[in-house]
């Protein structure tokens, strides 16, 4: 689950995800068929700003704060899902060792959050790259915009068979199967 946070879910602020809160059941039908192996990740400032992060801060100073303020707390709807690993990193992709002491070198991730069109393609495609199959469910990830969301699921579709698209009814049946 990519950055359940306040930051993305909060309608007054900036990195809101208009249609955050409409992915919130189906998040919740996935993590109760994924039990224990659910992995939720935060997005965090680098303490270090340097390179690219320093005009990237400039453009968005309200999201510089300490790791712990309240902005990336997780929402109430996952911190009620007593979920056993939570990963924070201060990158937008959170492929990264911390997930993949979790997961393994080349696990089956089923990527689900926000942003679409941000934080979960930057952890997906990064994850492929490293031999792991991807499959990003569509209705329970939020993008910054529809349009935003939607180009981004068409950009993931077509690392097939590497990453699939697919919805959450889709991902539970063939768990069933």
């Amino acid at each position: 689950m990519v950055d359940p946070q306040v930051i993305f879910a909060d309608p007054s602020s900036q990195w809101a995800a208009p249609r955050f809160q409409e992915i919130v059941e189906p998040l919740r039908r996935l993590a109760a068929a994924f039990g224990d192996r659910v992995v939720v990740t935060r997005w965090v400032p680098p303490e270090t700003k340097e390179g690219s992060w320093v005009p990237y801060f400039e453009e968005f100073p309200f999201a510089d704060k300490p790791p712990e303020d309240p902005l990336f707390d997780l929402v109430p709807d996952a911190e009620a899902l007593e979920v056993r690993h939570t990963v924070s990193e201060p990158t937008f992709g959170k492929w990264g060792e911390q997930l993949r002491a979790i997961t393994g070198r080349t696990p089956h991730l089923v990527l689900t959050g926000v942003a679409t069109d941000c934080c979960v393609i930057s952890t997906a495609l990064p994850a492929i790259d490293h031999g792991a199959q991807v499959t990003v469910v569509s209705d329970a990830c939020a993008g910054s915009s529809d349009e935003n969301h939607q180009q981004a699921l068409d950009t993931m579709a077509v690392y097939a068979p590497q990453l699939f698209v697919r919805t959450t009814d889709e991902v539970l049946e063939k768990l069933d199967s």
